[in-house]
């Protein structure tokens, strides 16, 4: 069989540990896809994950990765952007991991506004620990272990994000691999961090949000949204008659972290241990 690749992709023969069906597999499409219509160049890029179906997604690229504990893809990925800038990171993980364990990482992260693009699989479930709720599952929905129905009200990543000011923040469906690559690219090329929530159907544990559900439930954005409008963004973010798709929100005029931490151009990997005087001249930085 023939193992080579591509510029992003892995010998024919892997073997990729999803259901078939399952929405990851698009996702994955898309994700590669817009890698490679970017023109990235694999050793100049770190994919980062947690725990997860979802976080095994860098697993089956082409590119460096880091897989990381339950929740904690976040703080990895700071860290290895804030010691490279040339590299490009990407974040890819699940609704639990990102939203449940990881949820003070995601608030973090976007007040940080560090360089990384953030893409969620959003399947409304717990996938790898076989079915019981997430952050995202719908009210009253019923799983192995709510048994008598979801209690809470979904968590709403997008209403979130918008709130903090993230410098980007969209939403796609899988099933429509066009739509989400394009997304994805121009999340990638946003300087600062980037939110793309993918809804991602689970074809075994979750038989509520499926394929057709999300075709009939989900809808594109008017065409007279203004993304640039904090306000239209939020109250997108908050439909619930129908799930909009696409890019809520952009703001490209918030600073950095790596900017506002004055680390200087230089990787920090390529610098000597700073010394009091530096450590003086960042804390009036954030004074």
């Amino acid at each position: 069989m023939d193992k080579q690749r591509t510029a992003f992709g892995m010998p024919a023969d892997t073997d990729i540990a999803w259901c078939p069906g399952c929405g990851n597999h698009m996702l994955r499409k898309a994700v590669k896809g817009a890698l490679e219509a970017l023109d990235l160049s694999p050793e100049n890029l770190v994919m980062v994950s947690g725990i997860g179906q979802a976080a095994k997604a860098p697993q089956y690229l082409h590119a460096n990765m880091f897989n990381g504990l339950h929740g904690r893809a976040l703080p990895a990925a700071m860290g290895i952007k804030l010691s490279n800038w040339n590299l490009t990171v990407i974040v890819e993980s699940g609704d639990g991991d990102m939203y449940g364990e990881g949820g003070n990482h995601f608030l973090h992260a976007i007040r940080r506004n560090y360089d990384v693009t953030i893409i969620v699989h959003n399947n409304m479930i717990y996938g790898l620990t076989k079915g019981q709720a997430s952050p995202t599952s719908q009210r009253c929905m019923t799983t192995p272990v709510q048994v008598g129905g979801v209690l809470l009200e979904p968590f709403n990543p997008l209403a979130v994000a918008i709130s903090l000011d993230a410098p980007f923040v969209a939403r796609a469906f899988a099933g429509n691999v066009e739509q989400t690559q394009a997304i994805i690219m121009e999340a990638i090329r946003v300087k600062g961090c980037s939110i793309v929530d993918v809804f991602q159907p689970c074809v075994i544990f979750n038989k509520l949000n499926t394929y057709p559900w999300f075709r009939e439930n989900t809808c594109d954005l008017p065409e007279n949204h203004d993304p640039s409008d904090r306000m239209a963004a939020l109250n997108m973010a908050f439909r619930e008659d129908k799930l909009p798709l696409g890019v809520f929100y952009r703001n490209a005029g918030r600073e950095l972290y790596e900017e506002l931490a004055g680390i200087g151009d230089t990787p920090l990997f390529r610098q000597d241990a700073p010394g009091v005087e530096a450590f003086s001249v960042m804390l009036d930085t954030f004074r």
